[in-house]
């Protein structure tokens, strides 16, 4: 059996959804072209597990480990919201098990083959055959990154 060329692994943790964390939240939106006049107050709140999480007790924080995906935006670091209660489909950005190892790719399913495709040219899509120990386990619902660059 051949062995994946490093792709993006995961470090995979449970979801504790029961706290609740109620933040700010501008309902006005936020606009990204012209600026509107700022709000004095906002008196709305959001709780981010029941925005974030619909199925909780099959959800999972996934923190990204490597760049395969970084075409796509997704980097070293970044947190992923996995859901392994939703039925994979077509494209779908998906946490997969290959021979025992984690990994996060797009999902390309055709008549008779499964391919798992990465966001970065420096790595091959790979091909599902029947040698593969192979288990989707969950589909990628959001990404939670952290913009705010790091000062040299």
């Amino acid at each position: 059996m051949e062995r994946i060329k490093s792709h993006t692994n995961l470090k995979i943790h449970a979801v504790e959804a029961s706290s609740h964390l109620l933040l700010p939240y501008a309902d006005g939106g936020i606009r990204a072209g012209f600026p509107s006049p700022a709000q004095d107050y906002m008196d709305i709140a959001i709780d981010l597990n029941k925005e974030l999480i619909q199925h909780p007790a099959a959800t999972f924080y996934g923190r990204v480990v490597g760049d395969s995906m970084r075409d796509e935006g997704i980097q070293e670091g970044d947190i992923l919201i996995i859901d392994k209660s939703l039925e994979v489909q077509e494209g779908d950005l998906v946490v997969c098990c290959v021979d025992g190892e984690f990994t996060l790719k797009r999902i390309h399913i055709e008549r008779k083959v499964i391919w798992l495709v990465p966001s970065n040219t420096d790595f091959p899509p790979i091909k599902i055959t029947p040698d593969n120990d192979f288990l989707v386990w969950g589909v990628v619902t959001y990404t939670i990154k952290k913009n705010r660059k790091r000062r040299k």
